[in-house]
């Protein structure tokens, strides 16, 4: 028994076993307690899903449109990706590029501001 039926903080195991918990230990234990699983039940997905989307990569004239819009006031990060008509994408990734450069400072609430 995990606990003293008087015990708050054994409610949670007590009532698991109530319920008719199943003990699980190794994998072996979960391979039992699922079953052999029935094949009128399986089914192929109903659509194929895309490979993922090819990594970004920012051209200069993206850099130089995004250092243009900074400066020494903390700006959204989200106002940066409205004004430069970017995707998110890319503005963060230019931004981590900044940033590890040393280039630019965040703030607290998303924004950042040239250092």
């Amino acid at each position: 028994m995990p606990g003293s039926p008087l015990d708050p903080r054994a409610q949670g195991c007590n009532l698991l076993i109530r319920e008719g918990a199943t003990l699980i230990q190794t994998v072996d234990d979960v391979l039992e307690a699922v079953g052999p699983i029935d094949t009128r039940m399986v089914r192929e997905p109903l659509q194929r899903y895309a490979a993922a989307p090819a990594p970004v990569d920012a051209g200069e004239g993206e850099r130089r449109s995004l250092i243009d819009l900074l400066g020494p006031t903390p700006v959204a990060v989200d106002e940066l990706v409205r004004q430069s008509g970017q995707d998110a994408a890319t503005v963060q990734l230019v931004l981590l590029e900044l940033e590890l450069a040393g280039r630019v400072e965040r703030h607290a609430g998303a924004k950042i501001s040239l250092m």
